[in-house]
């Protein structure tokens, strides 16, 4: 934590080794003081009103309210949230919950999208503190199988060839990714653990090709992303 820390953020977190990865050292450097909140144990109106609000990762469904009770009250807050036009950034399962919240439909993709790709920028992505991630040598890492429908309200930023929307923003104050940009290399070995099974399942994406991936773009993508996340936070004003 910044030792001279003037804002407050706060990350729900799903599965403990889906966590702010690189955006923890923006934000410490950008004088933020962060907390977490785990999904399914701490009370969500501990958030209160953060200067920013970050929705992370993890491998359930945004429309799983039957089996995750909490799915709905998360999906809840981010509604208010984003109602009220303050900063918040959702990372996969978060981008989910924020398209949830605003009324769009979330659903199986029918393709399991796990691996490192490239992005096609739209000209808003383009415009927008994405930009570098559509350079021809980036590569972001992609891991779920859910997407979901573009809400009316955001532009799209990003698209893969399996997944239409990869990325929206609504004004200067919400972004969603359905990548992670935030990964640290040497947190990915926990991912490997954490996620065997679907891994072992998605017979497009070998263990052995996911750590030899991590190997070659994760170290470019600490940098590259770390800056996209600092662009989008100092367009704030954050």
């Amino acid at each position: 934590m910044s030792r001279n820390a003037t804002r407050r953020a706060v990350a729900i977190r799903h599965v403990a080794f889906e966590d702010l990865g690189t955006l923890a050292g923006v934000l410490d450097a950008r004088g933020f003081a962060t907390q977490y909140l785990e999904a399914g144990r701490d009370d969500f109106a501990e958030a209160g009103d953060p200067d920013l609000l970050v929705v992370l990762g993890g491998p359930i469904g945004a429309y799983e309210d039957d089996s995750y009770p909490f799915v709905a009250e998360e999906a809840r807050l981010i509604a208010k949230r984003l109602a009220a036009r303050r900063p918040t950034l959702g990372i996969c399962l978060g981008a989910q919950l924020m398209a949830r919240a605003l009324g769009a439909r979330v659903y199986p993709s029918g393709i399991k999208e796990i691996g490192w790709g490239r992005l096609d920028l739209t000209p808003a992505g383009r415009a927008s503190p994405l930009a570098p991630l559509g350079e021809p040598a980036s590569r972001v890492l992609h891991w779920h199988g859910d997407t979901f429908d573009l809400p009316d309200v955001a532009n799209l930023l990003a698209s893969t060839g399996a997944c239409v929307n990869q990325a929206f923003a609504i004004g200067g104050f919400a972004l969603a990714l359905q990548f992670h940009i935030e990964v640290e290399t040497a947190n990915l070995a926990r991912w490997f653990v954490g996620h065997a099974v679907e891994i072992a399942a998605a017979k497009s994406a070998p263990l052995a090709t996911l750590r030899a991936d991590t190997a070659r773009y994760g170290p470019a993508l600490e940098r590259t992303g770390a800056a996209c996340l600092d662009g989008w936070l100092e367009a704030q004003g954050l």
